[in-house]
Parts: C-alpha cells; sequence; structure tokens
C-alpha cells in the first residue's frame, strides 16, 4: 500500500466512523499519512484524530480507539497502535514496501503529485531581488504540483538575467490588479551577492536550500564535486541510480519490485515514502528548502545503498537484486523529480 493509497484508506475509516454514527464531524478532503516520529511506531502515523477531535467534541484518544476498530481491519493493514495525544500508528503487511515501488515506478516524476486541481488560487508576489524571484518561481512550480492554479509577479521589471541564466520568469510585474483570493509575499533574505556566475543549477540550489530565514552563501563550494556539497551528493545519487540500471542491462538484469532483503534500504523505503508528505509540507509552507533538504535525505540513502543493488563477483542475479534495482530506479525518480520541481537538472551522467 502506498502512503495516497493508505491516506485514501484513513479517510474511508473516518467516513464508515461518521456513517455509523459513532462520530459527528465534518469528514477532510485529506489525511496526512507518514513516517512515524519519534516514540512512533510502525510504517506511517497520521494524526487525523486529533484534527477531528474538537469538530467532534470528543478528546483525540477516543476519536483514535473509533478510528482504530475501522483501521484494522482493511486490506493490506497488519496493525494500528495508538500513541502519544492520539496518534495512529499503522503497520502494513509485508506487501506495503513492494507497492509503493511499483506506484513511484507507474509515476515516475510524476510520484506525489497531485492529479487534479484543487481549486486553490495563489497569488505570488515578490520585490525585484533574485533570491525573492528564485524562490518564488520555485514555490510556484510546487504549488502546482499539489494541485493550485498560481500566479506570480515581480514589484518591478525583473532583470533579464534572471530568465536568461536562472530560468526564472513571472506573468506581470508591478502592483497585480486583481489579486488571488490567497496572496502570498515572497520575500526571503536578500542575497548578500549575485549568484549567475554560478550558472543555473548551483546558483537556484544556493539560493533554495538554505531556510528563508538564512541568509545564502554564494560561494564556488556549490560548483565542487565533493560529498561536503549536497548539490554534488543528490545529483551524484541521480546519475548513480542511472549507471546502476545500464550496467544491470549489460548483465541482463531487469527490475522487479519485491522483496529487497537488504537492511540498508529501510532508510531509502522511508525517504521515499515520506516524499509526498515532504512536498505537501514544502508546499503548504511556501518553503521550498523543505524540498531541497529532503532530497538530501534520500540522496544519502541511496549512496549508502547502492553497493548491493548489483551481484558482485561470481554471484548470480536473483530476485533479491531484482528488487533492489527496483527501489533504486524508484529512486532515482523521486531525485529526478524533485530536482524538477526545483528547477535543477538532474544529469544521467556526472
Amino acid at each position: 500500500m502506498t502512503p495516497v493509497e493508505l491516506s485514501r484508506t484513513v479517510l474511508r475509516a473516518v467516513r464508515r466512523a461518521v456513517d455509523a454514527g459513532e462520530l459527528v464531524a465534518p469528514v477532510p478532503e485529506r489525511a496526512q499519512v507518514a513516517p512515524p516520529g519519534p516514540g512512533g511506531r510502525g510504517d506511517y502515523a497520521t494524526n487525523v484524530a486529533l484534527q477531528l477531535a474538537r469538530p467532534a467534541g470528543r478528546p483525540p484518544q477516543e476519536v483514535a480507539r473509533i478510528l482504530r476498530s475501522h483501521l484494522a481491519d482493511a486490506e493490506g493493514v497488519a496493525g494500528v497502535d495508538i500513541t502519544g495525544p492520539g496518534f495512529l500508528n499503522i503497520t502494513l503487511d509485508g506487501s506495503g514496501e513492494q507497492a509503493l515501488v511499483a506506484e513511484i515506478l507507474r509515476r515516475g516524476a510524476r510520484y506525489g503529485v497531485v492529479d487534479e486541481p484543487t481549486g486553490e488560487l495563489v497569488q505570488l508576489h515578490h520585490p525585484r531581488e533574485v533570491r525573492a524571484a528564485v524562490t518564488a518561481h520555485a514555490v510556484a512550480r510546487i504549488l502546482r504540483s499539489q494541485g493550485a492554479l498560481v500566479r506570480t509577479s515581480c514589484e518591478d521589471e525583473p532583470d533579464p538575467a534572471w530568465a536568461a541564466v536562472l530560468g526564472v520568469s513571472v506573468d506581470a510585474h508591478g502592483t497585480p490588479a486583481a489579486p488571488a483570493p490567497l496572496k502570498v509575499n515572497i520575500r526571503p533574505v536578500p542575497a548578500g551577492q549575485d549568484p549567475t556566475p554560478l550558472g543555473r543549477d548551483a546558483a537556484r540550489w544556493a539560493l533554495l536550500h538554505p531556510a528563508s530565514h538564512d541568509r545564502p552563501r554564494i560561494t564556488s563550494d556549490h560548483l565542487l564535486q565533493r560529498e561536503t556539497n549536497p548539490l554534488f551528493r543528490v545529483r551524484y545519487a541521480h546519475a548513480r541510480t542511472r549507471a546502476l540500471s545500464r550496467n544491470a542491462a549489460a548483465l541482463g538484469l531487469t527490475s522487479a519490485p519485491g522483496d529487497v532483503q537488504d537492511n540498508d534500504a529501510t532508510h531509502l523505503v522511508d525517504a521515499l515514502a515520506a516524499y509526498p508528505h515532504a512536498l505537501a509540507t514544502a508546499a503548504r509552507h511556501r518553503a521550498p528548502d523543505r524540498l531541497a533538504r529532503h532530497l538530501v535525505t534520500t540522496a544519502d540513502a541511496v549512496l549508502a545503498f547502492q553497493h548491493t543493488v548489483l551481484p558482485l563477483g561470481d554471484e548470480k542475479p536473483s530476485a533479491a537484486h531484482r528488487a533492489r534495482l527496483a527501489l533504486a530506479e524508484a529512486a532515482g525518480a523521486v531525485l529526478a523529480g524533485g530536482l524538477s520541481l526545483l528547477g535543477i537538472d538532474a544529469p544521467e551522467h556526472l
């Protein structure tokens, strides 16, 4: 079961509880699921019981107990525990990892992207400053991936170099004539110097990776092909997934989602499962740095896992190798999709 499918399963449990008269509360449009935090257990956790407690007029723990009875017998769910003030911790059956990888491979770079428009209309307005322009451009792409309709505007005509070098575009300049229902001013801490000499990819990363309240470092460190450079690690991890596919083809090995039989894969599976949540959070907070940091986490997990993907020496290809290759290819799709939303290239060779 993928995170999207689990979210729908949670919502169905809420509807059943409401239809049965056990809860009197509106059914939310979405139920957020993510890997459990400290003190949690299982594969995923959701705070939907806390979300429903106030409108239902009941304590979160009581709401959680009601929902647990409807979740525990759902297909693909092996167990449900309640932790903390009312978090539902869900353990999936053994097919969860396989279904996750299959879903990512099916959707490719669109994994985590909302297919239907939500109807939300957002006006992103920013000053004539390079970091604000790049941030607004990235936020617009992330919001659109989550189903929002977005317009962008700049206080004055943008610098032509922003479009030519950094790939920035705006819909209009000057004060918007007809503001959207939701107007968001994008005003991160300005860049201390011109980032365009770094080129598009390094410059955008230098401006987007730090949180908006932190001053970005515009240095040549972003161009270094070293492990100390987070951008290099992310792009290198993507390139490694593509190299694994090429090398596997040379061995006659094809990928197939399944049991990877590798403890080093745990962190990577967790990172891939959490990607839709990271993307939704980045959109909600207008914070592309959250997406950038999640890509770094995913890349580090790929680099720790990559050495077990292909057979070594006289080792014969097995079902586990095919499953590991599928997992690596899924990770490559996530890295490529995330970098694309940040406006950064994902090279096949590095």
